[in-house]
């Protein structure tokens, strides 16, 4: 179990000693994407220690969140339980909670796909996408490129780059109705402070080819907004 204990007898002192050791969430957040062998979460988390993310895997596996299987040819895998995955939708709360105070990025922050993608799934708005006409795009980030396509409400999202892990599942065929770049700064168009016109003028996106008319559809499905100034 967890290396430290609050001494206190409630629910939410069992969700903390679980999960909120140093590093836990953020395996959570990768293994939430899907399955991983223990090098694609190291490289996912470049910055944690290897004795750190065994100890994690080991905390997390006998709390009975994480478990460790075979998977075809990839060898062992971890993956979450059925009981881990319960945590889909309080990350997903926990990431539009963390959005309102994202300033910009530290020297040496990094996107990497996997934070890309579970941000993608923080901001999606399937009521809003359920309206529109099914979208299918390429954002490239840095290093990172993944595939979305959003239809009839429903989010996909594939790894192009860097290479998917071998647990990634097939690729989507075909090529994308638009393809274009974006720095961090694109939280600005998802959190509604810029609009996609002026994020293009800022260089913040940046159409590498297809329909650039599709990226007023993407802010449209992909977007949290802040009711309230935070610290008012």
């Amino acid at each position: 179990m967890a290396a430290r204990s609050y001494g206190q007898y409630c629910g939410v002192t069992t969700a903390v000693e679980l999960i909120a050791e140093r590093w836990a969430l953020l395996i959570i957040r990768d293994l939430l994407v899907g399955p991983r062998r223990f090098t694609d979460l190291r490289q996912g988390l470049p910055r944690i220690p290897t004795n750190i993310l065994t100890a994690r895997l080991k905390e997390l596996q006998e709390g009975g969140v994480v478990r460790r299987v075979p998977l075809h040819n990839c060898g062992l895998v971890y993956e979450l339980t059925d009981y881990g995955r319960e945590l889909e939708p309080i990350v997903l709360a926990l990431g539009r909670w963390g959005f309102q105070r994202m300033g910009e990025p530290g020297e040496g922050d990094v996107v990497t796909a996997d934070s890309f993608t579970m941000a993608l799934r923080t901001a999606f708005q399937p009521e809003v996408a359920a309206g529109l006409e099914p979208l299918d795009v390429e954002v490239r980030i840095g290093p990172v490129a993944l595939r979305v396509q959003v239809d009839a409400g429903a989010l996909r999202t594939a790894q192009l780059a860097p290479p998917a892990p071998p647990v990634g599942g097939a690729l989507p065929e075909g090529d994308p109705d638009l393809v274009f770049t974006a720095d961090p700064g694109i939280r600005h168009v998802i959190g509604g402070t810029m609009d996609v016109g002026e994020a293009m003028d800022a260089g913040i996106l940046t159409v590498v080819s297809g329909d650039a008319t599709l990226l007023e559809r993407f802010a449209a499905v992909f977007s949290i907004r802040t009711p309230t100034a935070v610290g008012t």
